[in-house]
């Protein structure tokens, strides 16, 4: 692929040490806007690759492999989407979204890792405990989700995506049971359901102290504000989206794979860097047309901060019977109950080349030029830092 005329790095290295100087920013940003900026380059170090056959010579710099940077993780989102597609079940799936109201994400705003942690933990709540309701389905279901933070415009906009099969195993595991076809769960009860326990598991982050509140926020540390500031969200309606793809759960795959290992924005969507004015490409989904967006350069870095995930934040999490504890197991279950092939996941590889030969069955360490000899691999570390003589 083609080196997108215009890439995040390049705004980073040209306005990211003057804005790093005017805000305060944590330690983990730091990191991840050098590591974007180094990621390539020879601040990270070489490879030379060389043809015993042919001699032909190849240098390339050794990325990041932050999980911010859009030119990282590609090799790791074909991983996933390849395990992904060997646990699928043959019947119907759905894509249910969990979205937060404004109120609420602005509290997440400062509070990212107890927010989205509750997020999780209420969303799987939400859908086990209904989709195991006698009046329901009465069923355990399997499930992954996926944490956004974005809109197409960059703001933070905090939602869930999560893939739902269409059933689920009935208690004690003897038989399976479908959903309606074009019905998985009522809309209406998971959004009361979710806006209920959320506000409680909010309330009770509250009162152990594990939120914090600045700006016009800060009054909100007083627990009787708190609950005012609460109250309204009880009677307004909360945003669950649930549908059936149109084109199989491949669809819903294939979607999500473009967000599951990139935040924010692609370099492909960047368009222009002129006179310290950022233009992006975005979709406006009130009439669905591509539109271009203009901001400063310290803007456009504000809002894809906004997005830079807690330290060891996990974004992709399982649950039910795709649950990691027990996800092998309870999949050859499932298979067997509907009669299903068993699919074989991606054996281990020991290195990332091994795993680039089994996603394109091309192999890396032959050459590209006479496709006869192999390729031996010199790695040349990054340079170390010149000492500065103060005598």
């Amino acid at each position: 692929m083609a080196r997108p005329a215009l890439e995040l790095a390049d705004i980073f290295r040209l306005h990211g040490p003057c804005y790093r100087q005017e805000h305060d920013l944590p330690f983990h940003q730091h990191r991840l806007m050098q590591a974007i900026e180094n990621c390539r380059t020879p601040a990270l170090g070489s490879v030379v690759e060389w043809c015993d056959h042919c001699q032909y010579t190849h240098i390339r710099y050794r990325s990041c492999r932050n999980r911010h940077c859009p030119k990282c993780q590609g090799l790791a989102r074909a991983c996933w989407l390849k395990q992904r597609q060997a646990e699928l079940l043959p019947i119907e799936y759905f894509h249910v979204v969990f979205t937060l109201p404004e109120e609420i994400a602005a509290i997440g705003f400062y509070n990212k890792a107890v927010v989205y942690d509750i997020l999780f933990r209420i969303t799987a709540q939400t859908l086990l405990e209904i989709a195991a309701d006698p009046k329901r389905l009465g069923v355990e279901i399997g499930f992954f989700a996926v944490l956004h933070s974005w809109g197409q415009n960059l703001h933070f906009h905090p939602h869930l995506h999560c893939v739902v099969p269409g059933g689920g195993l009935a208690p004690g595991g003897e038989r399976w049971i479908h959903a309606r076809r074009r019905f998985l769960l009522p809309v209406k009860v998971l959004s009361a359901r979710f806006q209920t326990l959320f506000i409680r598991a909010l309330q009770q982050a509250h009162d152990a102290g594990k939120l914090q509140f600045f700006g016009d926020l800060a009054a909100l540390s007083a627990r009787a504000c708190f609950a005012r500031y609460l109250a309204p969200l009880k009677n307004k309606k909360w945003v669950v989206y649930a549908k059936a793809p149109h084109h199989g759960p491949q669809q819903v795959l294939d979607y999500l794979g473009r967000y599951t290992h990139r935040v924010a924005i692609s370099n492909q969507r960047l368009l222009a860097l002129e006179d310290g004015q950022v233009t992006f490409q975005w979709k406006d989904y009130r009439d669905n047309q591509q539109k271009h967006m203009t901001v400063a350069a310290g803007e456009f870095i504000r809002r894809f901060l906004l997005h830079s995930l807690p330290p060891g934040f996990q974004r992709i999490r399982y649950y039910g019977f795709l649950a990691n504890c027990h996800r092998v197991s309870r999949l050859a279950l499932c298979r067997s109950l509907l009669a299903a092939p068993v699919s074989n996941l991606l054996p281990r590889a020991s290195d990332y080349l091994d795993l680039l030969f089994q996603l394109t069955g091309i192999n890396p360490r032959l050459c590209p030029c006479c496709g006869i000899g192999m390729l031996i691999r010199l790695v040349f570390p990054p340079p170390r830092p010149q000492m500065v003589n103060t005598s």
